[in-house]
């Protein structure tokens, strides 16, 4: 009966993993092909795209003041698709120099339109090109920041908008303790200037100041956008947000992906310390108004055309300038990559501040997807993060802290392994409770159960330790796949990146030939069958030959199966999850074995290996 239970057991977590990652892993990747494929029949045609950020005014926001509303998308003549480069170099510029980023700013329009991430690549080689944030309109996929002023319905006031040519106060490119000024005359009394400075990391802080010479008093609402054409390529894993995303007042942590917004086409907060934006798996673009500005902000989606166009966008509380008077508004755009000690992290003790501590922001690490299981997910990082810093490895950190975690479940996992071994000190008992009561069940289970009571057996201690792993499990998944630490980091030899699936593959003679088995139809996706994951297996299969061969063949059918199983499970997951299975199951065996001498119960791991190849060897024969 407490073998069958244990087997249940055994199954039913197996069953969970295998599902998660079916669930989690194996049908996003399948729809992200499709996605792929579907995305490159589309952009081989030429596809109209229209610049947004007009000051014509877009949908009313829900509970916002109808006598203005931040610029939107309008449906405008539509422009033929043009090169990054072509586009960029189609407008005079002030160029972006730091040590994060590098791009430039249009000066028609004052647009941050062009961004590189310089310490990012797009593969693990060194010389491949930085990653490309934000590009201008009329390329292929348009993403920017625009700043500005909104008149008050029905007036007169002569706008700078997004064709609108400034001048640049000075000379120089904008850079770390260099603030460029951006200037435009209305020529109808009203002067717009704008400073913009920017941080070593990829916080741009700017100001706009509006002075009035002109014959009457303008009220104006400060705004500030984020904007994006066409729908991005998402990673489609249920377990990580990318979309439109904030932290809004009492509103706390909204999260709209991209075809949950298409559905509600605009939604609207009236608000009070609060930020939002866009993010992706490992970048992210946001508005970070000040802590006590009362926003108008908003989340929404527009087809124009057959483009589809993304915004958030927020409009603060008006303000009139008087004739001879001045008005200024402060607004912060952070785009870049999603670093926790650049971004921050809450948690007691142990948290990393970033700019969420720095500037006072609301949750602003929630801009890091840390899941609902974050009270793991956040120690499990930020114990990484102390060992990287130590070791200057992630695969060693991953190693480092698996120790951690056995030592923390130490006490624990030695009742469990103590327990088993007693379990197998009575094994000769209730071998011979079969023989005593062939026929009477129901007695051999009270029987059996007086045995465990005097000998003090947990009879479920055998699946213990394989339930302690699970949440240590998932959380290191969710950390090697959200954080941008774990990408393109190396451990030894042919692993280059801990966050992708180790690269070698058994199908192929680890590379003797030429091909990609996971491509094909079915079943290619259980073809990723690198060396880390066949050594995973085999620790695996060693922790199963630790324990007596179990007497019920339904149980040996199960436990034979179950590490080729688990290799081809895992195959595809992480190199740095599979190391840190093959690991913990390594210190397992070590821990089960010193427990069971120290129980005078004998290890039985070679014995139980030489039996199963002896066994083959007669069946052959």
């Amino acid at each position: 009966m407490t073998d069958n239970r244990n087997t249940i057991l055994a199954v039913i977590l197996s069953g969970i993993v295998l599902i998660a990652w079916q669930y989690f892993y194996n049908v996003p990747q399948m729809e992200k092909q499709r996605a792929q494929t579907q995305t490159q029949t589309e952009l081989a045609k030429p596809t109209p795209q229209t610049t947004p950020g007009s000051t014509t005014p877009g949908s009313s926001t829900p509970g916002a003041t109808p006598s203005a509303t931040a610029p939107a998308t309008p449906a405008a003549a539509a422009a033929a698709i043009v090169s990054r480069d072509a586009a960029i170099a189609a407008n005079p510029r002030v160029k972006i120099e730091t040590p994060s980023l590098i791009g430039s700013i249009s000066l028609k329009g004052a647009r941050i339109d062009d961004l590189s991430l310089v310490k990012f690549r797009d593969t693990v080689d060194p010389t491949s090109p930085p990653i490309v944030l934000y590009s201008p309109s009329n390329t292929a996929s348009p993403y920017y920041a625009e700043f500005g002023w909104v008149p008050a319905s029905g007036s007169a006031a002569k706008i700078p908008d997004q064709n609108t040519v400034w001048q640049q106060e000075g000379s120089g490119s904008l850079s770390p303790g260099h603030p460029v000024t951006l200037k435009y005359d209305n020529g109808d009394g009203l002067t717009f200037r704008r400073t913009i400075a920017i941080d070593d990391r990829y916080l741009f802080t700017l100001k706009d100041e509006v002075s009035n010479v002109g014959t009457a008093p303008v009220t104006l609402y400060p705004f500030a956008l984020i904007s994006r054409h066409g729908t991005p390529q998402v990673s489609g894993y249920y377990i990580l947000h990318e979309g439109l995303i904030g932290y809004l007042g009492d509103e706390h942590l909204q999260e709209y992906g991209y075809k949950k917004i298409d559905e509600a086409k605009s939604v609207g907060f009236n608000v009070t310390d609060g930020w939002l934006g866009m993010t992706d798996k490992y970048w992210a673009s946001a508005l970070l108004p000040d802590t006590t500005a009362r926003l108008q902000a908003r989340f929404s989606s527009n087809l124009v055309g057959t483009v589809r166009t993304y915004q958030t966008d927020y409009l603060q509380d008006p303000q009139t300038i008087a004739i001879g008077g001045t008005a200024s508004a402060n607004a912060r755009l952070f785009a870049g990559a999603k670093e926790a000690s650049v971004v921050g992290i809450n948690f007691p003790f142990a948290g990393l501040g970033g700019y969420n501590k720095e500037l006072g922001l609301n949750h602003f690490d929630l801009l890091i997807d840390w899941g609902w299981f974050y009270f793991i997910t956040k120690p499990m990082f930020l114990a990484l993060d102390f060992f990287y810093r130590v070791v200057g490895n992630f695969g060693i950190a991953i190693l480092l802290v698996t120790v951690l975690v056995k030592l923390l479940f130490f006490p624990l996992a030695n009742k469990s392994y103590a327990s088993m071994a007693k379990m197998k000190s009575v094994q000769p008992q209730l071998a011979a409770l079969k023989e005593r009561y062939p026929d009477d069940r129901q007695k051999q289970q009270q029987e059996m159960m007086e045995i465990y009571k005097k000998e003090k057996i947990n009879p479920i201690a055998g699946c213990l330790p394989v339930a302690l792993q699970i949440p240590v499990f998932f959380s290191l998944y969710k950390v090697l796949f959200v954080t941008i630490e774990m990408r393109h980091a190396p451990f030894y030899g042919w692993i280059k990146d801990l966050s992708a699936p180790d690269p070698t593959n058994l199908f192929t003679l680890f590379g003797l030939f030429h091909y990609d088995p996971t491509q094909l139809p079915l079943f290619g996706h259980y073809l990723a069958l690198g060396i880390w994951p066949i050594i995973m297996g085999i620790t695996m299969w060693f922790q199963m030959k630790l324990n007596p061969t179990p007497p019920d063949p339904t149980q040996q059918m199960i436990f034979a199966w179950m590490p080729l199983i688990f290799t081809f499970m895992l195959a595809g997951f992480p190199a740095g999850l599979v190391i840190y299975w093959a690991w913990n199951n390594t210190l397992s065996v070590l821990q089960q074995s010193f427990i069971m001498r120290k129980n005078g119960v004998k290890v039985e791991l070679f014995d139980n290996i030489k039996a199963t190849f002896a066994k083959k060897a007669i069946e052959k024969t």
